[in-house]
């Protein structure tokens, strides 16, 4: 593909610098050089910041600061870009707890990168050494773009902090610490720049950049969101509890809906509490909540079961992979009877509106073993040996345990998408967890009982846990990963998911 340009001054000209429209990657990245690039104006498709600081104040600062941010937005338009993220950052931040604060870690990323263009990551990527200039602050873009995208200097305000609280204010200078990097040569003296047309660079080290390459807006239109398998860093895990891009319109919608989905809430937990199964799943898929559970062919359809005496059979054990706390009922309707759900930690109020018994775990092997080797004697029961959700297609590790406990076990491959609102939280109240849920205007649950894997003596546990994982994944789509539940809560919680006081 051929380049061609217009060449005009830069509004702060050096020696030798050139502005160009862009069109193809120019030809000196296919040599080894530095990318200076802006990231509002270059790396992300759309140009305006103010999704990301509704997802700070949602997160971060509660309600009422996110309502004072949507309603100020019409005023904040009208002035400078510069001032508007000044006010913004002043309306989300002011008064947050600087240890307390994890969004720029746990829930921002994942906002950030549905918002980078293809082509724009294709420029950054095509540079030996990557810099990354931002005009929000540092602390909502830096883990972004290092661990995501492995850029190595990262040139953004810091917050100014007093009393271990966030005053809203930023530094009037970029960090100091990339000018240092600069003087020690760490940089080549000539790098590539990116930027938006029409706006002037955000630091002095674009005027060290021999040319620095415009994109219009229209071009940036026309790009292509960065498919996720093209991430230089798979996303994982995330947190919060938003799951749309919080735009201004998308915003005032949601806003706008909570009202009728507190009601929705209540009213659907109502038809699980009170009305018997048959009645329930019909009920609840009127007030937008359905499944789709499909028997695999390999085994028929498991037959409706009555609560059985300790003197008959074992129960049978079904294996799924953990998306919301909803698994094990969906696993029970389509049973038609009762389960009991074997769980590693839901709070109180999540146990008293499961229309299901639930046993919790106490993470202490022999006891939780013989636990749930009393309740398979009781009937069937349900276990997620992941031991906590996630919310992209990837399985965390299994746990043997469940492996040991029967001849054979029933993997149910268990998939649902999340319209407005994430039903799980690491980090956030976890008593809110069946509300979130609950409050979607739709949801849509579908899944497959697989083939059953042989266990017990046959193999050993950690064999069939794996087995048991593989299959699941494979009827997904999903990727496995030796991930664990204290993987997760290490990088969205800062803990270890066990000994932190759960609410």
């Amino acid at each position: 593909m051929t380049t061609t340009t217009t060449t005009a001054t830069t509004p702060n000209p050096a020696a030798g610098e050139t502005m160009r429209r862009h069109q193809a990657p120019p030809a000196r990245l296919h040599r080894r050089c530095a990318v200076v690039c802006d990231v509002e104006g270059c790396l992300l498709r759309s140009s305006s910041c103010f999704p990301y600081f509704m997802v700070v104040a949602l997160e971060g600062g509660g309600l009422l600061r996110a309502i004072l941010l949507l309603v100020l937005h019409p005023l904040l338009s009208f002035l400078s870009e510069e001032t508007s993220i000044r006010a913004m950052t002043l309306i989300c931040f002011c008064g947050v707890s600087v240890s307390n604060f994890r969004g720029g870690a746990a829930v921002l990323p994942k906002h950030l990168l549905g918002d980078v263009g293809r082509e724009g990551f294709q420029l950054l990527m095509a540079g030996e050494r990557k810099v990354c200039l931002s005009r929000m602050p540092k602390v909502m873009v830096e883990e972004f773009l290092r661990k995501y995208l492995g850029v190595e200097v990262v040139v953004a305000r810091e917050m100014k902090v007093a009393g271990g609280y966030y005053t809203g204010f930023m530094e009037d200078k970029m960090a100091e610490e990339e000018d240092a990097l600069l003087e020690k040569d760490e940089i080549d003296r000539e790098p590539l720049g990116f930027t938006a047309e029409g706006k002037a660079p955000l630091h002095p080290l674009f005027s060290r950049c021999q040319e620095v390459v415009a994109v219009s807006e229209e071009e940036k239109a026309a790009w292509r969101p960065l498919p996720k398998e093209e991430y230089p860093e798979a996303l994982v895990f995330h947190d919060g509890r938003v799951a749309f891009r919080p735009t201004p319109l998308a915003a005032t919608a949601m806003f706008m809906w909570l009202p009728f989905g507190c009601l929705l809430a209540f009213i659907r937990a109502a038809i699980c509490i009170f009305l018997p199964y048959g009645v329930s799943t019909t009920a609840l898929a009127f007030t937008g909540m359905k499944n789709r559970l499909v028997p695999s062919p390999f085994t028929p359809s498991p037959a409706p079961r009555q609560p059985t005496k300790p003197t008959a059979p074992p129960g049978r054990l079904f294996v799924c992979n953990h998306r919301t706390l909803l698994d094990p009922i969906c696993i029970s309707v389509v049973l038609r009877g009762p389960v009991t759900a074997v769980v590693y930690g839901v709070s109180a109020l999540s146990q008293m509106l499961s229309p299901i018994r639930t046993v919790m775990l106490k993470r202490i092997r022999e006891e939780d073993k013989a636990m749930i080797a009393a309740e398979l004697r009781r009937g069937d029961v349900v276990i997620c040996p992941e031991g906590t959700t996630c919310r992209e297609p990837f399985l965390l590790r299994f746990s043997p345990l469940f492996a040991e406990l029967a001849d054979e076990v029933h993997p149910v491959a268990l998939n649902s998408d999340a319209s407005m609102f994430y039903g799980t939280t690491a980090g956030g109240a976890k008593f809110m967890d069946p509300f979130f849920v609950l409050m979607n205007p739709y949801t849509l649950y579908t899944g497959e009982f697989l083939e059953s894997v042989p266990a017990g003596e046959r193999r050993s546990g950690r064999d069939t846990a794996n087995r048991v994982q593989e299959v699941i994944a494979a009827a997904l789509g999903f990727r496995r990963t030796m991930l664990t539940r204290k993987d997760k809560y290490i990088t969205l919680a800062g803990n270890d998911g066990v000994t932190h006081k759960r609410t």
